[in-house]
């Protein structure tokens, strides 16, 4: 009889939850806006809760890619989570490094009658109760208690991207590490076992792959925790790196666009996961669609360069470009053309010898504006343009 109850258990206990992180929402590649691919991207997250059935949706960190994203990104975040949380869903966010927790979670309130929890720096503050099917019915310090209509229940120890400063404390002689599982257990204060348990972060963990895109972080050292402190649940959702990876229990769903040119032909997914019973699943790995590709590309000549470009439509596009003699503006211009997506043009000149360090403090502001110069067209400003210039710096003749 114990198993036949425990397989009805199982059975009746079947939650379905999306695990998503770093949208890095207004981030910019070089000069180009990527909003709309992020637009679209979040769309398809939406649509994929509705095709999945999806009662609860995690979002672990670096929603925007700045602290103070301008109110372009904002209205696309708040449009975003909205439609997420639709009528029957949870959507549970927690801030990364790039968030400012306290001004994410500022329209908390009013975010929670949509069914969207913000925590910020420190715990969640939330109402609890509602009229919605999935909603949050207890809370305490870093936790939440999601319950779906027939009374199925998800613990949530959600820890937003921890440091002193964050959370407020003052530096101790703990390790990081014990500092982090020092808030990890704050969070467990309300967990009595007998439901799924889920750690919600933002970290590095030892052993996890970065890319170039992740700019301002302490990837590894000090900041690096191991996957020890993850032994007691059943998933951990982890936001920070944008390669999706897996470490036992612990899954990075990774970033939602490809942001950086060594995430190129990288897919992008979001986790499917599913509870059984007090137990959580990974299900799928669900990939995304939407948004350009970023493509490296490398040849030789102008002319192979340019024929190559065309083939590479809707892309983003790093061109390595091996040559005999520089490029003329003229045929800087023609690569241009030959397709918008070219964002960055590396040129790589046959016997060309390498000029000594100068430190551009030393250099004169005609020096820095024909470095400049340069660097954008591959060739050296008129006479003309460089008085031009100075002139307006003050400095002509």
């Amino acid at each position: 009889m114990r198993g036949v109850f425990a397989a009805e258990k199982d059975a009746f206990f079947r939650v379905n939850i999306l695990h998503t992180s770093d949208w890095h929402i207004g981030k910019r590649l070089m000069d180009r806006d990527r909003l709309p691919e992020q637009i679209d991207t979040l769309r398809e997250l939406t649509k994929i809760a509705e095709e999945k059935d999806v009662s609860v949706v995690l979002v672990a960190g670096d929603v925007f890619d700045t602290y103070l994203p301008p109110a372009e990104a904002e209205e696309v975040f708040f449009r975003a989570v909205k439609e997420l949380a639709g009528e029957n869903r949870a959507v549970v966010v927690i801030p990364g490094n790039h968030d400012d927790g306290v001004r994410l979670a500022a329209s908390a309130p009013i975010a929670e009658e949509h069914g969207v929890y913000l925590f910020g720096s420190r715990s969640g503050h939330f109402a609890l109760g509602s009229s919605r099917p999935v909603c949050a019915v207890e809370a305490g310090e870093n936790y939440l208690v999601i319950e779906n209509e027939r009374s199925e229940k998800l613990y949530i120890n959600a820890l937003p991207y921890p440091n002193e400063a964050r959370l407020k404390e003052e530096k101790t002689e703990e390790s990081y590490p014990e500092k982090v599982a020092r808030w990890i257990a704050g969070g467990e204060t309300g967990f009595q076992g007998v439901m799924p348990h889920i750690l919600l972060s933002h970290l590095f963990v030892v052993g996890g792959k970065t890319s170039e895109s992740e700019r301002g972080i302490d990837l590894g050292g000090a900041r690096a925790v191991p996957l020890s402190l993850f032994e007691n649940f059943d998933y951990v959702a982890l936001g920070h790196l944008h390669k999706p990876q897996k470490m036992k229990n612990v899954r990075y769903s990774g970033s939602l666009l490809q942001y950086s040119f060594d995430e190129a032909g990288m897919e992008k997914s979001v986790v499917l996961l599913e509870t059984k019973g007090e137990r959580v699943e990974v299900r799928e790995t669900i990939p995304l669609t939407s948004g350009k590709q970023l493509v490296r590309l490398e040849c030789n000549g102008a002319e192979e360069a340019e024929a190559l470009l065309k083939k590479y439509e809707n892309s983003f596009i790093e061109l390595t470009l091996h040559l005999k003699s520089p490029l003329s503006s003229e045929e800087t211009k023609k690569l241009r053309a030959a397709n918008e997506g070219l964002v960055s043009l590396i040129t790589r000149v046959e016997g060309a010898i390498s000029s000594p360090f100068v430190s551009r403090a030393k250099l004169s502001s005609e020096e820095l504006f024909t470095q400049y110069y340069q660097s954008i067209y591959n060739t050296e400003p008129s006479e003309e343009l460089k008085t031009a210039f100075l002139e307006l710096l003050g400095e002509g003749a």
